[in-house]
């Protein structure tokens, strides 16, 4: 005969675990919103133009950077390997007059 288990309880642990994980998240939630009311957020220094134009150039350097690198990884032609290892070369250069 199968015992009738309708009537069986979880553990004592299991059932207080799963209620208070609940109200515990919900009070971290709380103080994290109260918490990000009450800090004001830093404001970033404005770039100037120059500055900006020298971030995008940068981040253009190392696009093409990351480019030739999967370019070399998936070369096989001994010229084209030795173009782009030159590439390479001149955009790390580029990269370091950058700074």
């Amino acid at each position: 005969m199968i015992p009738d288990i309708s009537n069986a309880r979880p553990p004592q642990a299991a059932r207080y675990n799963r209620h208070m994980a609940r109200g515990w998240e919900s009070k971290s939630v709380e103080e994290q919103q109260a918490e990000a009311r009450s800090t004001p957020a830093k404001a970033k220094t404005p770039l100037t133009p120059a500055q900006v134009a020298a971030q995008r150039l940068k981040q253009g350097l190392m696009l093409s950077r990351k480019h030739v690198l999967q370019e070399i990884e998936a070369s096989q032609n001994p010229r084209r390997l030795q173009m782009l290892q030159k590439a390479l070369a001149d955009l790390d250069a580029q990269l370091n007059r950058l700074g």
